[in-house]
C-alpha cells in the first residue's frame, strides 16, 4: 500500500514511516496539515494515516476539509485523545477508523488492511481486485472481466483502467495518467490509448473532464 502519514511528532513519525516500511509498504510522511492536503490532492495513495495535534491546525479540520474536497480516500486517525467524545467526532467527520496512541504495529497494520479492503476490492485471500459496476480488475492476475466475460486489455490500457479504478469519481490528470501509464519514448498519445480502451470496455464508465483528464464514474 501506499500511505500517507500525517504526524508532527519527530521521534513517532520516524518510527512509524520505518516500522511500515519495513513491511513492505510505501510511505510519505508529512509533517503539516497544509502539506498533507497538497499531496493527496496530487498524488495517489491508498490510505491516510492522520494525527490530530498539527502544527498548522487540527487534524479533525484536515479531515472534514478532505472529505469536503470529495476525498473518498480512507482515512485512519491516529491520536492519544482517548475520550468518547473525541473518538465520536473523529468518526463522524469522516474517519474510517480511529486508533488509540500508544498502539501495536501489527495492530496498525491490520486495521489499514481493513479500512482499504472496505473502499476497494482486496481479498481476504489477498487478492487485489477493483470493482466498478460490471467491470472487475484483478490487479495481481492482470485480468479485466466485464459482466464475467474476460477482455483484452494491452499493458498501456491496462495501466490507465487501473489508475482510474482505484479512484473512482476522482478525476485524474493527463499528466497524472501519462506518467502513470504511459511509458518513455510512447508513440501513441493519451487519447488514442483511452480511445482504445473504451471501445473494449464500452460506454458508460470513463468520462472526459475537458481540459483537465479523465474520471472513471461508480
Amino acid at each position: 500500500m501506499k500511505i500517507c502519514l500525517v504526524e508532527d511528532d519527530l521521534e513517532l513519525g520516524k518510527a512509524l514511516q520505518s516500522s511500515l516500511q519495513d513491511e513492505g509498504q510505501d510511505v510519505l510522511w508529512l509533517r503539516r496539515g497544509a502539506d498533507a492536503r497538497q499531496r493527496i490532492a496530487s498524488d495517489r495513495f491508498d490510505a491516510v494515516l492522520l494525527d490530530l495535534g498539527l502544527p498548522d491546525g487540527n487534524g479533525i479540520d484536515l479531515l472534514r476539509q478532505l472529505r469536503a474536497d470529495g476525498e473518498t480516500l480512507p482515512i485512519l486517525v491516529i491520536t492519544a485523545r482517548d475520550s468518547l467524545e473525541d473518538r465520536l467526532r473523529g468518526l463522524d467527520r469522516g474517519a474510517d477508523d480511529y486508533l488509540v496512541k500508544p498502539f501495536a504495529v501489527s495492530e496498525l497494520l491490520a486495521r489499514l488492511r481493513a479500512v482499504v479492503r472496505r473502499a476497494t476490492g482486496w481479498s481476504e485471500t489477498g487478492e487485489l481486485v477493483w470493482r466498478i459496476k460490471d467491470l472487475a480488475l484483478d490487479e495481481r492476475r492482470r485480468v479485466l472481466t466485464r459482466a464475467g466475460a474476460g477482455v483484452d486489455l494491452s499493458k498501456t490500457e491496462f495501466e490507465l483502467l487501473l489508475s482510474l479504478m482505484r479512484y473512482p469519481e476522482r478525476v485524474l490528470t493527463r499528466r497524472e495518467l501519462e506518467a502513470r501509464a504511459l511509458p518513455q519514448g510512447e508513440g501513441q498519445t493519451l487519447d488514442v490509448h483511452m480511445s482504445h480502451l473504451r471501445q473494449k470496455i464500452g460506454d458508460g464508465y470513463i468520462r472526459t473532464v475537458r481540459g483537465v483528464g479523465y474520471v472513471i464514474d461508480k
